[in-house]
This record gives C-alpha cells, sequence and structure tokens, in this order.
C-alpha cells in the first residue's frame, strides 16, 4: 500500500509549454517512493499522458456550468480511488523531489491531524527536464541561482491524512480563494498547519495565464468570486502560509519565528475576534496601516 496518493487535474496538453512543464512535473512525481499518482479529468491529451507515465486516470470528475472541475469532486474521487493513508492535492506545474516524502513521514509521526504546505521556488523552464542520474542536485543548484522564493501567499500543493477535509465545498480549481480555505479550515479544526518551506524545496515552473478565459490572471474571474462566497468571506479567504502554526525544521516541528509579517497577521486575527461587530475593512486598517493607506492613494487617484 502506497504511503501517499497524489492528485491532480492538469490543464490541457494543447499549448506546447503547458505541456512541456506538466510532463515535467509528473514525470519528477513518478520517481518519488511510495507513491500512486490519480489524474482526473477529460483534458486533452490527459489519457495518453496518464498512460505513458504509469499514472491512474478518472475521467468522471464533476464542473461547474464553465466547465472547471471542482475541488469536492476532486477530493471525493480521489479518497474513493486511493489506497494510502496520506492524500496530497497538487497543481501539475510542481516538480517534487525525494525531501517531499520524508516531510510527509517525519509530519506524520508526529501529528494525527494536520496539512502540510510550503512556499514554493518559481523557476523559468523552457525544454523537457533529464531525468537522468543527479537531477535533483543539478535542479536546486539552477533554482538557487535564479532565487526566485514566491512569497507566502499562494499554495500549491496540501497534504493531509485522509481524515480531514471530508467536507470540501464546491470550490472551482485553478482560481484563487479555495487554497486560503484550506488554510483557515486547518486553523479552524485545530489541526496542525505545518510548513515545510525550511526542509523542502518545493519548484514551480512559471508560466503565463493565457490558458484561462481572456489570458486573465486566476483571480479576476467569476469562478473566484464563487468561490469566496462557498469559503464564507473575504475574511477565511485571507490565510496563508503565515498562519501556519509549525514548520519542519529538519526532523523536528518548531513555532514559526516571529517576524514583521506574522505579528501583523496575528494582531489582525486578535482584533478580529475581539471586535468581531465591526466591518472587516476597519480592522484591517488598524492592523494593516500601510496597506489600507496604498489602498487609499490607489482609490483616490
Amino acid at each position: 500500500m502506497p504511503l501517499i496518493t497524489l492528485f491532480s487535474a492538469p490543464k490541457p496538453f494543447t499549448d506546447p509549454h503547458i505541456a512541456l512543464i506538466q510532463r515535467n512535473a509528473i514525470q519528477s512525481w513518478t520517481l518519488l517512493p511510495d507513491v500512486e499518482i490519480i489524474l482526473l479529468g477529460e483534458e486533452t491529451g490527459l489519457s495518453e499522458v496518464a498512460k505513458e507515465l504509469g499514472a491512474k486516470h478518472i475521467l468522471n470528475v464533476a464542473r461547474n456550468e464553465s466547465g472547471v472541475p471542482l475541488i469536492s469532486s476532486m477530493f471525493q474521487v480521489a479518497r474513493e480511488n486511493s489506497n494510502s493513508d496520506l492524500l496530497c492535492i497538487v497543481n501539475a506545474d510542481m516538480i517534487l523531489m525525494p525531501d517531499f516524502i520524508e516531510a510527509a513521514v517525519r509530519s506524520r509521526l508526529q501529528r494525527d491531524k494536520f496539512v502540510l504546505l510550503s512556499q514554493r521556488w518559481d523557476y523559468d523552464i523552457t525544454k523537457p527536464m533529464d531525468f537522468v542520474s543527479g537531477w535533483e542536485s543539478r535542479l536546486r543548484e539552477d533554482v538557487r541561482k535564479q532565487n526566485q522564493l514566491h512569497r507566502p501567499a499562494g499554495s500549491d500543493f496540501f497534504l493531509f491524512p485522509k481524515s480531514c477535509y471530508q467536507d470540501v465545498p464546491d470550490f472551482a480549481i485553478g482560481r484563487a480563494g479555495w487554497d486560503n480555505w484550506m488554510i483557515y479550515k486547518a486553523r479552524k479544526e485545530g489541526w496542525a498547519v505545518i510548513d515545510c518551506t525550511p526542509s523542502v524545496m518545493i519548484v514551480h515552473q512559471n508560466h503565463d495565464y493565457s490558458h484561462l478565459p481572456d489570458g486573465k490572471p486566476h483571480y479576476e474571474h467569476p469562478e473566484t468570486y464563487e468561490n469566496i462566497r462557498l469559503a464564507g468571506g473575504q475574511a477565511n479567504i485571507r490565510y496563508t502560509i503565515l498562519d501556519a502554526t509549525h514548520q519542519l525544521v529538519g526532523d523536528k516541528l518548531t513555532r514559526p519565528k516571529m517576524t514583521s509579517l506574522r505579528f501583523t497577521r496575528k494582531l489582525e486575527l486578535f482584533l478580529r475576534a475581539i471586535f468581531f461587530f465591526l466591518p472587516k475593512e476597519k480592522i484591517e486598517s488598524i492592523a494593516r496601516p500601510k496597506r489600507w493607506k496604498k489602498r487609499l492613494q490607489k482609490l483616490f487617484k
């Protein structure tokens, strides 16, 4: 029985660059020990790639009116077809390496209910990866040279025990908000939110948004507004990696070091709990005056 089931809903393999980075990502997953891979959806080229790379392919995933796969259905299908104790939803442009498995094992040994996440390293790539001996060390070196550690907002994978996340709303995949809700949900339920950034390098292959309607970023689409509604409002989709309760450093879980960003975030959550009757914008203007000032300057330009 595999330790982890990775599941994902890739984009169509029609755009050459999207096809390239998705192949790179999925192939990196196939090289991980003790995992099974489930690819979900009916997108062009997916069946052929799944067969070629030895991944399980499942067609029947519920979609919204625009044809976008629903997170709730993805979770349900993965759960029903998995033989693993751990599930991991991961975007199909993410390259994973063995340190990812090590982080999962260490987290599982220390917590019964948790969600594992991390910041990603953005990486420009224009050619297929050569997965020959030593590819991980060469990739790490190239990624560090580009030095593009993404800010702690937006998460590209969530790994969790099968017993968690059994009531996920009908979020649209590939749109903003649902990943923030995942952190909010874990915090609300009292699960450990484990940031493994200090111990793991997760590599995101950069791409444009030409695959989305009108080429707009994911946060500028109607499905994003619906995701926010399903999440319970703006307050529940403001959670980021800064809201992690733990960090995985080596083989130990530690409390995240207090930084100015984390302090501001903790202050904001505290004020919301105390002054729950005030508008969200008022709380944010108190906790983050500089950000609020910038918003006002843009508004009155």
